[in-house]
C-alpha cells in the first residue's frame, strides 16, 4: 500500500472517529402540553445548543382543546427508551395526559397507581436510562376560569381558595375563634358536592405524588422534581408540600426536591441532563436588583426569590460561585425596591426608570464586559419591567445579554433565563440573538404592552373573550398585530425584528413568537 494510500485511510478513520464522537446523545423530553414555553421554546433551545430532543408527536400532546393522548404516549416512550440516554417526563402528560387534566380528571386511585407502576417497569427494563422526571403539586389559584379548572371554579374560586389558607394556617399553627368561624362559613358556602370533588381530587394526585417519591427513594429516578404551581405562603399546595417534602426527608437536594413554578421545570431538567452528559457542573454567580432584592417573596409563590433561585441552580446542575469571578455564568435578578411584585399589567409598569432601575442596570451594563450574564426579570408577574427595560436600553446592556426572562410567575422567569444562559455558550451568536429575541417580544412586547391594550378593549365587549377568542380569533390577531408592529418600531434595540404571531390556544394569555 503507497504512502498516499494509507494517508487517505488514515484520514477516513478519523473523520468517522470524530463524527461519532461528536454526535449528541439520544435526549427524549415528555412536556407538560403543546404549549410553546412547554414544546417549542424549550424543544428551540435545545436544539440550538446541539441538542435536539426526540418529542412525542404534536396530536399526543394536551393542547387548547383536547387532552393529551396518554396511552399512546407510554407507548411511544416505551418504544423509544430502549435507545435514549437520557429521558426528561413530565409525569402529568403520562398519569393523565397534561397539566390541566390533572386538575380536571376523574381518575380512579387504582388507575394511576398502575401508571406509576409502569415508570418502575420502564426502569427495570432500561436500567442505563437516565430519568429526569417531574410533576406537579396541584395549584391553588386565588380564581380561575372554568377551561383550566372545573365548572365550579369559576364560580367559588376565591371560597375555596380563603378556604384553603385557613386549611394550612390551622395545620401550621392553629386559627383564632374568628378565623374558626370564617372557615365553617366558607364550608357551608360552597356547594359539598363541589368541595368533596375538590378535595377528591387533591387527595388523589397527593398519593400519586407519594408514590413517586417512594420511586425516588429506590433510585427509579435520577432526580425527581415537583413543581408547586401556583401557590401562596398560605395555600393547600403549600400544605400538601409540606407533607411531601417530610416523606422526602433524607434524599439529597441532587435526587429529589420541591420547587415553586411549572412550566420551567421541562427545559430546567433538559439543561441538566446536557450538562451532566457533557461533566459539566456550571458556577452561577447571583445578583439581586437594589432594595429588598432577594428577600422579595413575588406573587404566585410562597418562597423568596433568593430561595428560588438557590434551589433551581442545584435543580440545573450547577453551583453557586462564591465570587463573580469564579463564576460561569451571572445571573441577574430585577426584583422591585420595595419588595411588592405587582402584575405587568398594573398602571404602575410605566416605561420610566427609577433609581433602583437605573443603578442596577449600570451594574450589568460593567458585567458584561467581563462575563456572560443572564437576567430573570420578576419585578413583575406576568410580564417585563417597562422601566428597567429602558435604563438597559440606555445604558447598551440589554442585546448583550446571554439570556432574557420576563414571563410568568417569578420562578418561571428564574428558571428559563438559568437554563437559557447556561447553554449560551453553545449556541451560535445568530441563535443567541434570536431566542433573546423570542423572549423580549413575548415577555416585553406582548405580555406587559399589547397584551393589555387588546385585553381593555375585549373587556368592553366581553371578558371572556380573553379566555377564548372564539370566531374574534382573526379579528383579534390582527388588532395584535398591528400594536405589535407600533412598539416595536418605536424601540431602537428590536425595530428591525422579523417576527409572527399566533395565539396556540386561543386565548389572551399564551402568545406563540416566532423569530426569522
Amino acid at each position: 500500500m503507497s504512502l498516499k494510500q494509507l494517508l487517505l485511510g488514515g484520514l477516513a478513520v478519523l473523520s468517522l472517529t470524530m463524527g461519532t464522537a461528536s454526535a449528541a446523545p439520544k435526549i427524549i423530553y415528555i412536556p407538560l402540553d403543546n404549549r410553546p414555553v412547554n414544546l417549542e421554546y424549550t424543544t428551540d433551545t435545545a436544539k440550538a445548543a446541539g441538542f435536539p430532543l426526540t418529542v412525542p408527536p404534536r396530536e399526543y400532546l394536551s393542547g387548547a382543546r383536547s387532552t393529551g393522548n396518554n396511552e399512546k404516549l407510554w407507548e411511544w416512550f416505551e418504544k423509544e427508551a430502549p435507545h435514549a440516554d437520557a429521558a426528561i417526563i413530565a409525569t402529568d402528560s403520562l398519569n393523565y395526559g397534561g397539566l390541566v387534566a390533572s386538575r380536571k380528571h376523574h381518575h380512579l386511585e387504582k388507575y394511576l397507581r398502575g401508571q406509576v407502576m409502569r415508570l418502575d417497569a420502564l426502569k427495570k427494563n432500561n436500567p442505563g436510562l437516565k430519568l429526569y422526571a417531574f410533576s406537579t403539586i396541584m395549584r391553588t389559584p386565588r380564581q380561575s376560569v372554568a377551561t383550566v379548572e372545573p365548572e365550579y371554579y369559576e364560580t367559588y374560586g376565591p371560597q375555596i381558595f380563603r378556604l384553603s389558607q385557613l386549611m394550612d394556617k390551622e395545620d401550621l399553627e392553629g386559627l383564632t375563634p374568628e378565623e374558626d368561624m370564617e372557615k365553617n362559613r366558607l364550608t357551608l358556602s360552597i356547594p359539598s358536592d363541589d368541595l368533596k370533588d375538590w378535595r377528591t381530587r387533591r387527595l388523589v394526585n397527593l398519593q400519586v405524588n407519594r408514590r413517586l417519591i417512594r420511586l425516588c427513594q429506590r433510585d427509579n429516578f435520577h432526580f425527581l422534581a415537583l413543581g408547586k404551581d401556583d401557590n401562596a405562603p398560605y395555600s393547600r399546595t403549600h400544605m400538601e408540600a409540606r407533607q411531601l417534602e417530610a416523606l422526602g426527608r433524607g434524599m439529597s437536594k441532587k435526587q429529589f426536591q420541591i420547587i415553586p413554578g411549572v412550566d420551567q421545570l421541562g427545559l430546567l431538567l433538559v439543561t441538566r441532563a446536557i450538562n451532566e452528559l457533557k461533566g459539566e457542573k456550571p458556577e452561577i454567580y447571583p445578583i439581586f436588583a437594589p432594595g429588598v432584592g432577594g428577600s422579595t417573596i413575588p406573587l404566585y409563590t410562597d418562597e423568596t426569590a433568593a430561595t428560588s433561585v438557590k434551589n433551581q441552580i442545584i435543580a440545573v446542575g450547577g453551583r453557586m460561585a462564591q465570587t463573580e469571578k469564579k463564576a460561569d455564568l451571572i445571573l441577574a435578578v430585577n426584583t422591585p425596591d420595595n419588595g411588592v411584585t405587582l402584575d405587568s399589567t398594573d398602571d404602575e409598569n410605566a416605561p420610566y426608570s427609577n433609581q433602583a432601575n437605573k443603578d442596577f442596570a449600570r451594574q450589568i451594563a460593567r458585567l458584561e464586559t467581563e462575563k456572560p450574564v443572564a437576567l430573570a426579570d420578576i419585578a413583575y408577574a406576568n410580564g417585563a419591567d417597562n422601566g428597567f427595560i429602558e435604563a438597559l436600553s440606555k445604558n447598551k446592556a440589554l442585546l448583550p445579554l446571554a439570556a432574557y426572562a420576563g414571563w410568568n410567575t417569578a420562578d418561571n422567569s428564574i428558571g428559563f433565563a438559568l437554563s437559557q444562559g447556561i447553554l449560551a455558550k453553545r449556541m451560535s451568536k445568530a441563535d443567541q440573538d434570536r431566542l433573546r429575541m423570542v423572549r423580549l417580544l413575548d415577555d416585553w412586547i406582548y405580555q406587559s404592552n399589547v397584551r393589555y391594550r387588546v385585553s381593555l378593549e375585549m373587556d368592553r365587549y366581553n371578558w371572556k373573550l380573553k379566555y377564548d377568542m372564539g370566531k374574534y380569533y382573526n379579528r383579534i390577531l390582527g388588532r395584535t398585530n398591528r400594536l405589535f408592529k407600533q412598539y416595536v418600531a418605536d424601540e431602537p434595540d428590536i425595530r428591525n425584528a422579523k417576527y409572527t404571531i399566533e395565539f396556540p390556544w386561543n386565548r389572551m394569555f399564551e402568545v406563540d413568537v416566532r423569530v426569522h
